[in-house]
């Protein structure tokens, strides 16, 4: 698939499925500014096209509910055979986002609507920056929402992922429909690493309404309240630290070893 060039659009259309990065328009690409800029239609989850809104001006704008992917993929499909059309997702659109969702509804329809995936800025690099620089080497991501995994591959996974002592960042974390899920996550993650390891929340990155949280894996159990949908939780691996800094913020730290190669 070739990149489409964000140029005055013809007759001819097309569809970009946007990733529009933690929330705040001063954290999205220029690339993916352009694109919104370009569309006719600009479809997506209401909440998420909320947070655009200085971008909505103008364009027709199709709001969908949680759970309607697969009808909003076809519709913007649809849609987007005669007009340029942007699909918005949260954070990165190709990571627990809209982009393969899109894409396998037009392989299976054998579309011959042009398709660009414009990259934003994921979840956990969001929330690692407001941290510090927890996921400085190799780190795991995984999602504690089971509408579409079942939990005990989600257990599985966990258990391995933990297993290999990297920091791990969990998306979905906690639900009112699920709220045991982040109980088990921590348990097994105690079973392989020592309760002094860091961990960090951060709930509204770079939106209205952020919070962070810095605390350690034995005593997070006390802070499960503080976490919801909106919240990425990051647990440190075996080498990551807190350090608390001279304006007396805790942050976290993997080191990448600089230590042992260079004499500071």
């Amino acid at each position: 698939m070739g990149v489409l060039p964000l140029q005055s659009h013809d007759s001819e259309g097309r569809l970009y499925i946007v990733g529009t990065g933690p929330g705040n328009l001063l954290q999205m690409t220029p690339r993916a500014l352009k694109a919104l800029g370009e569309a006719d239609c600009i479809i997506g989850n209401g909440f998420y096209l909320d947070l655009v809104g200085p971008m909505l001006a103008g364009k027709e704008v199709i709001r969908s509910s949680m759970g309607r992917e697969v009808d909003r993929a076809t519709k913007a499909l649809a849609l987007a055979e005669d007009r340029v059309v942007a699909m918005v997702s949260g954070g990165d659109a190709g990571v627990y986002g809209m982009a393969s969702i899109v894409l396998e509804v037009a392989e299976r329809s054998a579309t011959k609507v042009p398709v660009e995936v414009i990259p934003g800025i994921t979840a956990a690099v969001s929330a690692a920056a407001l941290l510090g620089s927890p996921l400085s080497g190799d780190y795991v991501t995984m999602s504690l929402s089971d509408l579409l995994t079942p939990w005990e591959e989600i257990e599985r996974r966990l258990d391995l992922a933990f297993r290999m002592r990297v920091p791990v960042v969990l998306y979905n974390p906690r639900s009112r429909g699920r709220p045991h899920n982040l109980n088990a996550a921590v348990g097994i993650a105690r079973r392989h690493l020592p309760d002094g390891t860091p961990v960090g929340v951060v709930r509204n990155a770079y939106r209205e309404g952020e919070e962070r949280l810095v605390t350690t894996l034995g005593e997070f159990e006390d802070h499960f309240a503080f976490v919801d949908m909106h919240s990425i939780v990051l647990v440190g691996g075996e080498e990551t630290r807190i350090w608390r800094s001279e304006t007396d913020e805790r942050r976290i730290i993997t080191p990448r070893g600089y230590h042992r190669k260079y004499v500071y």
